[in-house]
């Protein structure tokens, strides 16, 4: 069997549905296990919804309009209209108590936001019986998936194996199921964090024995740049776990950083593909690659990133000091990229998230703290790039031709990932001229 991923603009139209129901039919004799993101645009839309609530404005019209969108692609698909009723039913109390409370705790805005994925499902899976297709919608909590309690970043149970395989027995025809959601032991409902419908597919491929993980997007695979900066970006035949992880963490929006994880443990394929060209190769991610298929793969990049530089001369010769760093940003739950240390100072890199600046506030309890915001980050990804003699002496050639600063760097900590801190506004000229240097010359 095969899992496919479709993600928002896969699903986002009664078109893109159909296009998604030829797939799926021309896939039929490998036993397709679909797992499909909200409709284009809805979860924005419920975060939105939820924005009005707090903020004591009608809610009324923008919730009609979510109404809207679902009637008028089941309409256009030929269903019932009154296909997701109830759910938009379910949905409407919950913003009215929303609104009457005030306040929207995490575990309350994870049900609010599941609602996109719980209605993509319905429409998938009615579009597919239309086609004569055996299929049936599942929440993924109902087929399994059940995860700790940690609110927009629940991870799945170490039994969540077992859970999926048995749940799963019952289930007859095309399973559609929601990405993104899932429920944990106390039958809350979670999320894996947006974009966190791959890392469902991902989750239900390891489960249930997938012979290769399906993402199915807009573009034709994993490409050598984001093609929003580089118009000559190109898409890759080829891509090792290692460097699909590290160009997913460090600013590639095509797959979920996570989505490796569970395929990883498997041994399990994963393969970026283009709803619009579905006959395209795509992008095949394998465990391990042939020596020919080696070398500078992608150049990616994210903004808003900051820099928290900790200074403490008494640091100098004593021990524990950087564990007594990390501890602080672990209990704030702050995620670090890029460590660089000196004899008085270690400098980190973060897109803030969890409680930044309560954790800066406590490092300034016992040391010095700047942080500077607003910086961008380049990485270029590829196995074996340390070892590529001349690679950073081109890399740097680029940024001095250009007149840029680097701020920081990372290399050799892996065999396959330079990076650096640009000042804020200049990333996309550096991808333009790295690509064109390393990719086009």
């Amino acid at each position: 069997m095969i899992v496919l991923k479709f993600g928002g603009t896969s699903v986002g139209s009664s078109s893109a549905i159909r296009r998604v129901g030829s797939i799926i039919q021309e896939r039929l004799e490998k036993q397709p296990f679909v797992v499909v993101s909200a409709v284009g645009g809805v979860t924005d839309r419920l975060f939105e919804l939820r924005d009005l609530c707090l903020e004591k404005q009608a809610w009324e019209d923008s919730f009609a309009s979510l109404c809207g969108i679902h009637r008028t692609i089941l309409e256009e698909l030929e269903l019932d209209v009154q296909l997701v009723d109830g759910l938009l039913e379910e949905l409407k109390g919950l913003l009215g108590e929303l609104a009457a409370a005030g306040e929207c705790t995490p575990r309350m805005l994870d049900h609010l936001v599941s609602f996109g994925e719980r209605m993509s499902s319905r429409l998938v899976a009615g579009h597919l019986q239309t086609l004569g297709i055996e299929s049936c919608a599942v929440d993924a909590f109902d087929a399994g998936l059940v995860t700790d309690g940690r609110f927009q970043r629940a991870r799945p149970l170490d039994d969540v194996n077992s859970r999926i395989q048995e749940a799963c027995r019952s289930l007859t025809g095309v399973v559609v199921a929601t990405g993104y959601i899932a429920r944990d032991e106390e039958g809350n409902i979670t999320t894996l964090g947006r974009g966190g419908s791959d890392y469902t597919a991902s989750i239900f491929g390891a489960a249930l024995g997938s012979e290769e993980i399906q993402i199915w997007t807009d573009v034709d695979g994993v490409m050598t740049a984001d093609p929003r900066i580089v118009e000559n970006a190109r898409p890759l035949a080829t891509l090792s776990f290692e460097e699909a992880a590290e160009l997913a963490f460090y600013g590639a929006r095509v797959i979920h950083p996570a989505t490796m994880i569970p395929a990883v443990d498997k041994d399990i394929p994963i393969r970026v593909l283009n709803t619009h060209r579905p006959d395209f190769p795509g992008t095949l991610i394998l465990a391990d690659l042939a020596e020919d298929a080696r070398g500078v793969k992608s150049i990616t990049s994210k903004s808003h990133v900051s820099v928290v530089n900790v200074v403490a001369p008494r640091m100098l010769d004593q021990y524990g000091f950087l564990a007594r760093v990390a501890d602080v940003f672990s209990r704030f739950e702050v995620v670090v990229d890029i460590i660089a240390t000196s004899e008085v100072s270690i400098a980190f890199t973060t897109q803030g998230g969890g409680r930044l600046d309560s954790a800066i506030d406590e490092l300034k309890e016992f040391c010095r703290v700047d942080v500077y915001h607003d910086r961008e980050q380049i990485s270029v990804v590829g196995e074996d790039i340390r070892d590529r003699i001349g690679f950073a002496s081109e890399v740097f050639d680029v940024l001095g031709e250009l007149k840029v600063n680097v701020e920081l760097i990372s290399f050799g900590a892996t065999r396959i990932n330079l990076s650096f801190l640009v000042g804020e506004g200049q990333a996309a000229d550096v991808v333009r001229g790295l690509h064109k240097r390393l990719f086009e010359s």
